[in-house]
């Protein structure tokens, strides 16, 4: 199965896409972590996810080395483990998973020290008008998934307790009608 092509984001050349089938953002993220694994990407490899929508909707996972002949060196790894790789990615707002720092940022930090050492290039807050300053602390609780937004990895984060941030994206959130 593919996903439909569309031109890879500047930052993200040399994308390809996989549509395995994943129901969910769980399940895509496994997937994206297991194939990190498998396959021993390089911490400059941006891993996405997408959702698909239509007749059946499904999440897909893109992959981005940064050359060539690291697109190439990947999709043939990918067929030898029976995924068949597209070209490019499906949407230019792919929720990343991988990316240079994913790893490291884990517990608080500062928006500072985010920004830095990771590929992040912004943080915005909900209902702020403003970015929040490089020493307000964020809170990751080990998950934090920005978004691509006009080429820029963008993480929205929302106030907390104590005058923190947490990332908008929660590792568990509650299901619709949990409580029905």
């Amino acid at each position: 199965m593919t996903a439909p092509h569309r031109e890879p984001s500047p930052r993200t050349p040399y994308a390809l896409t996989v549509d395995a089938g994943s129901r969910d953002l769980r399940a895509a993220d496994h997937l994206l972590r297991t194939l990190a694994a498998e396959l021993g990407l390089a911490e400059g490899v941006f891993g996405c996810t997408h959702l698909l929508r239509g007749e059946r909707p499904r999440v897909a996972v893109s992959l981005a080395p940064e050359t060539a002949v690291e697109r190439d060196d990947l999709r043939a790894r990918l067929a030898a483990r029976g995924y068949e790789a597209a070209e490019g990615v499906p949407d230019p707002v792919g929720r990343a998973v991988l990316y240079r720092g994913a790893d490291r940022l884990r517990g608080t930090t500062t928006v500072g020290e985010l920004l830095s050492g990771s590929a992040i290039d912004r943080v915005t807050v909900l209902g702020a008008p403003d970015e929040p300053a490089p020493s307000a602390r964020l809170v990751t609780n080990d998950h934090v998934r920005p978004q691509w937004r006009d080429g820029e990895l963008v993480l929205t984060a929302m106030p907390a307790a104590g005058g923190t941030l947490v990332p908008f994206e929660v590792p568990e959130p509650t299901p619709c009608c949990a409580d029905h």
